[in-house]
């Protein structure tokens, strides 16, 4: 039986690569790990579980595993129960700004657990010859910190100015180093503002519709503000991509849309759904580092990326999903 590891499975983006590599039979089954918590408040009013939509239609060829990366113990298991064609390492905090984010916690899913995964490779690989396709690391747009360039190629200085960007960072180097070390083949890879469907941890975009369906205010922090916003299908083809195809191996990627848009063209997205949205702009936040277009040619010349969704098809197919489902049973626009 052919399997991919994803740990993370049962999150958002994880979610989808298992849909992906099910929906292009890659391999036969996928094992997700999941710590079953979550990081955003479930007792919001506007508070949706999204989790048993995510697995929705793959059940029967997912095979759900309880446990959290931060325990060597649990992946060491896993790895040799399953001895995956391809792992997938996604378990870590979701989004930088998360409520009493700390260090510790940042580094346990960028740091120990990348670690732990490829010293278990490397020990299976001197007992059993066994290994992985691929190991695919899943960074962030954050190691950028502030953009020194209107478009940012994986060449870009990495300079994070917080504690998320700098664990990404990090888990980048500890990929490198020890896969390097252990002859492990992996690739690491950048998203940025990842969007879509069932996504549940306060990320702006989530926060902007779910205003936009409640009748509130949005506030946009800063006019001309700037994200590279990525739908999460697109997101996920890229991953499975990058792990499936040679010319990805040990190479880092920005997977984004490729064409950043601010943070106002998002919600002027949204007024085909919504005539009379409301939305104020306020100052930026400082707290995030001033980004803009990451470029993708790369992934594109290395293993044929590109991205399908506009910005304004990802959101409308991600506003008929929230209508489909029903998940808000009162909004003030025309259906």
């Amino acid at each position: 039986m052919i399997t991919a590891f994803i740990t993370g499975g049962l999150g958002f983006i994880g979610s989808f690569i298992a849909r992906q590599l099910l929906a292009e039979k890659r391999v036969d089954k996928v094992v997700s790990l999941d710590h079953f918590g979550r990081y955003s408040d479930s007792v919001r009013p506007e508070f949706n579980d999204y989790r048993k939509l995510r697995v929705e239609d793959i059940s029967e060829n997912l095979i759900i595993e309880r446990g959290d990366a931060k325990y060597f113990s649990i992946l060491n298991k896993l790895i040799i129960q399953y001895k995956p064609k391809y792992i997938f390492h996604l378990a870590a905090l979701p989004l930088a700004k998360i409520s009493n984010l700390n260090s510790e916690e940042a580094r346990e899913g960028s740091v120990d657990s990348t670690s732990f995964i490829l010293e278990i490779i490397g020990q299976l690989h001197s007992q059993t010859g066994y290994k992985p396709e691929r190991f695919v690391y899943t960074s962030s747009s954050m190691v950028y910190g502030d953009f020194v360039s209107d478009i940012a190629t994986e060449d870009h200085p990495t300079n994070p100015k917080e504690i998320y960007g700098t664990m990404k960072l990090a888990g980048e180097i500890v990929t490198k180093g020890l896969g390097g070390f252990f002859n492990i083949p992996y690739t690491i890879i950048r998203p940025s503002a990842v969007y879509g469907p069932t996504d549940m941890n306060r990320r702006v975009t989530q926060i902007f519709i779910e205003k936009a369906f409640m009748g509130n205010t949005i506030s946009i922090n800063g006019k001309d503000e700037k994200l590279d916003f990525t739908y999460v299908k697109d997101i996920a083809r890229g991953f499975v991509l990058a792990a499936s195809s040679k010319n990805g191996e040990n190479q880092v990627f920005n997977i984004t849309h490729g064409k950043a848009h601010t943070l106002l063209d998002f919600v002027l997205c949204l007024k085909k759904h919504f005539p009379d949205i409301n939305y104020e702009i306020t100052e930026r936040d400082e707290f995030r580092p001033k980004r803009g277009t990451l470029s993708i040619e790369k992934a594109k010349k290395l293993i044929g990326y590109e991205p399908r969704y506009s910005l304004q098809d990802g959101i409308d197919e991600y506003i008929e999903f929230i209508k489909e489902h029903k998940i808000f049973l009162s909004y003030k626009s025309e259906r």
